[in-house]
């Protein structure tokens, strides 16, 4: 299983940015992917989690409404849309496959930086 993020970098505060996760390694459809976040000095956030097969995306209370997750199935590629970006997202963002969103084991990229300015 392998996935490269992309799409990180500096961006001003109230922008928006799209991350990729490419993958390949593994039948892209059996799959869930989740993007993570963590944040210098703090725990791993879970930000979404999305079933390839059926698109069924799940997003925890905290970022409802501000971030956003899809698949391009021919690209084998997941994308995570962050809106309404503010300082405090500033922070290594990273994507994950495992067989179901439920799954504790997963596989990891190695992330992707995003910096939010004031």
């Amino acid at each position: 299983v392998q996935l490269v993020e992309s799409g990180g970098g500096l961006v001003q505060a109230g922008g928006s940015l799209r991350l990729s996760c490419v993958t390949s390694g593994f039948t892209f459809e059996d799959y869930a992917v989740a993007w993570f976040r963590r944040v210098l000095g703090k725990d791993l956030e879970g930000l979404s989690c999305l079933t390839i097969r059926d698109g069924g995306a799940r997003y925890p209370d905290p970022v409802k409404g501000r971030v956003s997750t899809t698949s391009d199935k021919a690209r084998k590629t997941v994308y995570l849309e962050l809106k309404g970006l503010k300082p405090e997202d500033t922070a290594e963002y990273k994507c994950a496959a495992a067989k179901s969103c439920a799954e504790r084991h997963w596989s990891w990229g190695q992330g992707t930086q995003v910096t939010v300015s004031s």
